[in-house]
């Protein structure tokens, strides 16, 4: 009996979940996705303590490859075929960048601010939009802009003794995130998803090779262990995000990620001790309200590219 009662519960939960709008179930993958990240990222900082950031990073690149590397197997290395290799390396190159400043910020910067710092994407988005690409972006949109940057200072404090040098490297990481986003939708124009995700996964664990090998040191079992596990998490956190956004609307589905920052102060808490200050709490309201705004007016105009936040380790 408790195999027949285990598989009509199965049934029941899946035909609920099935009969839920699509925007509810990408929004639960979201949630779930973003929590996944958060913990990938919490392992990173934690391996830092131990383990060069080289060596992390070139681990966590190389898990995408090896998990891909069998499906392009299947379905033909013909598929691979591409006119836009320029962009592909271009991507993979600011994709490293991105996530190495991310992982040295996030080893050396409390995990919530360093996580805050990433939502601003939005915020460099409409300043690329108003200088390189010509657009008028408008002067709310621009309030909200130079508001969102405060908030970016509130975590860098600045005009104070407790500056944060580290918050300008994050920083520099959602700058490359950024500009990954814009190439990714040029790649997107002619290339296929599988594709853009093998040559991201390939040139970054190309650009990452020479460091870790330079700093490398044989890690323990247990190090071993995590770096392999905060590899696969990394994997996982990021098909359930992107799963999760292709199943609903954009405009609905994105502000769930948000709940990344939520998840970062909770566990840096009970993780690392970190008691966040007042001006970390400021910030990061003052960078999620303002990104969110521009991700919802955004959304009404379809003028720019779709602002995706992209999870570490998949820019």
């Amino acid at each position: 009996m408790e195999p027949t009662v285990h598989r009509s519960m199965t049934a029941t939960l899946q035909a609920r979940w099935s009969n839920l709008s699509a925007n509810i179930r990408g929004a639960g993958f979201v949630v779930v996705g973003a929590f996944i990240l958060i913990v990938m990222a919490s392992l990173v900082k934690e391996l830092g303590k131990t383990v060069p950031a080289f060596e992390v990073l070139f681990v966590r690149f190389l898990a995408g490859l090896i998990v891909l590397l069998p499906v392009i197997w299947r379905m033909g290395f013909g598929m691979l075929r591409t006119k836009k290799l320029h962009l592909h390396i271009g991507r993979g190159f600011v994709g490293f960048m991105g996530n190495l400043c991310f992982f040295f910020a996030l080893i050396n910067m409390a995990i919530s601010d360093t996580v805050t710092i990433q939502f601003s994407r939005p915020l460099i988005m409409a300043v690329i939009a108003a200088l390189f690409l010509g657009e008028i972006i408008g002067w709310r949109r621009a309030v909200a802009t130079i508001v969102g940057f405060s908030g970016i200072l509130l975590i860098t404090r600045p005009f104070g003794g407790g500056f944060e040098p580290w918050a300008l490297v994050a920083l520099s990481g959602t700058f490359f995130g950024t500009l990954v986003v814009l190439m990714i939708k040029l790649l997107s124009r002619t290339e296929r998803t599988l594709v853009i995700m093998f040559y991201f996964a390939l040139f970054t664990t190309l650009f990452s090779f020479i460091p870790a090998l330079i700093v490398w040191e044989t890690p323990t079992w247990l190090e071993l262990g995590l770096l392999i596990l905060a590899g696969a998490l990394g994997i996982i956190g990021q098909s359930l995000f992107t799963h999760g956004i292709g199943l609903g609307e954009t405009s609905f589905v994105m502000p769930f990620d948000y709940l990344r920052i939520v998840y970062s102060f909770i566990l840096g808490f009970l993780w690392f001790e970190e008691v966040p200050g007042l001006w970390s709490y400021a910030g990061a309201v003052v960078i999620t309200c303002s990104s969110l705004y521009l991700l919802r007016t955004e959304g009404a105009r379809k003028v720019l590219p779709d602002d995706v936040t992209y999870p570490v380790g998949e820019k």
